[in-house]
């Protein structure tokens, strides 16, 4: 299954613990980076017909009619199985969603976070648990019920009982699709930053301890079992048949292409990335130059075990496939309880996905090929 992935880096605010490469851009930035992208596109020689598509960023909900239809019109495919927009809770209407209905798509993403006040504000983002309700059952009525939440586990302020209260919207909701995320700590979002140099703004004090964000996933495995979405992904839950079409190809290593600013793609055997900085990217394509860098050689071993481990189905690996290399690390972790074997598949036990950085760590130390 090839896939296509649009990145519009446009954001209403800029939420403290993003580390995307989006933000909020005059509406001049906007109409130039929509002829950049088209432009992007235009150039791509197409190996295949996408199956998917995904929009993503940023907040590409927030994208006029004209201009999503000019993007999703310049795509090859149409109709997908599956065309996934990722959205703000807030930005959903009735109107919205029609044209959405009628350009191709039919799944929803909607990044929720956190159904608890305090820690949403704390955040910056403005809705609220019932605004998501009620947008979930808006695209029920609409004819897309097909549609993911998104938590984040880890965020300020959040403890076992605040978890528990977003727990109880997702029962009340009962979407057929969910992910929980853990809060990443880097230099590249605000909070990140503040966290690192022992700050206290964006509520960087008051990050809950590690043992109690690792009890929110396991709490949240659970409730999602009981409702019959069972993690398919590390991050990811869905009910049977409810998993992301398109977000299963990464994982399984199918071709997909992205457009626009630090949108990645992976094709024939190869590895690349766009520019990850609007500026840069806009004077790349307007000069007449490729805004892709970074191409690389897939490692086909490296990559099968680092992503095909992340699913819950594991991957195909029977044991005289391995050298004696990797056996030996195989055998070192089925030993210690983090990965079992179960005839020709190798997956993560329910302790192995809470340590699954440190296996993967080793096995990019191991220098697979």
């Amino acid at each position: 299954m090839s896939g296509v992935y649009i990145s519009w880096p446009f954001c209403a605010q800029k939420c403290t613990y993003c580390n995307f490469a989006s933000g909020v851009h005059p509406a001049s930035q906007q109409q130039r980076y929509l002829r950049a992208l088209m432009h992007e596109i235009s150039r791509q020689q197409w190996p295949w017909q996408p199956e998917t598509v995904y929009l993503g960023g940023g907040t590409p909900s927030l994208m006029g009619e004209s201009e999503l239809a000019a993007v999703l019109g310049s795509l090859p495919g149409a109709p997908w199985d599956e065309c996934t927009m990722e959205t703000a809770p807030g930005s959903l209407d009735a109107t919205r969603v029609r044209v959405w209905k009628r350009l191709g798509i039919n799944r929803v993403s909607l990044g929720v976070q956190s159904f608890v006040e305090k820690e949403l504000r704390q955040t910056g983002r403005r809705h609220t648990a019932e605004i998501v309700a009620a947008e979930c059952e808006l695209l029920r009525a609409e004819g897309i019920s097909n549609f993911n939440i998104d938590l984040i586990a880890g965020l300020p302020h959040q403890d076992a009982r605040s978890w528990e209260e977003s727990l109880d919207w997702v029962r009340r909701i009962h979407p057929p699709h969910a992910s929980v995320y853990m809060l990443e700590v880097d230099e590249d979002s605000r909070l990140g930053l503040e966290i690192l140099g022992a700050g206290g703004r964006y509520g960087a004090g008051a990050i809950p301890p590690e043992d109690t964000v690792v009890s929110n996933y396991l709490r949240a495995v659970d409730v999602f079992r009981a409702m019959s979405i069972p993690r398919y992904e590390i991050s990811n839950f869905a009910q049977p048949g409810g998993e992301s079409r398109h977000n299963l190809k990464y994982w399984r290593m199918e071709p997909y292409l992205g457009f626009g600013v630090d949108a990645h793609s992976c094709s024939n055997g190869c590895r690349w990335g766009n520019v990850d900085e609007l500026g840069r990217y806009l004077s790349a394509v307007e000069g007449g130059e490729s805004p892709a860098t970074g191409h690389m050689l897939v490692r086909q071993t490296e990559e099968r075990f680092l992503l095909g481990l992340r699913l819950d189905e594991g991957l195909y690996c029977p044991p005289e496939s391995l050298d004696a290399g990797l056996q030996a690390s195989v055998e070192k972790w089925i030993g210690q309880g983090l990965l079992q074997q179960s005839g020709d598949r190798l997956h993560f036990t329910s302790r192995g996905v809470l340590l699954s950085n440190e296996v993967f760590a080793d096995f990019l130390g191991a220098g697979l090929p």
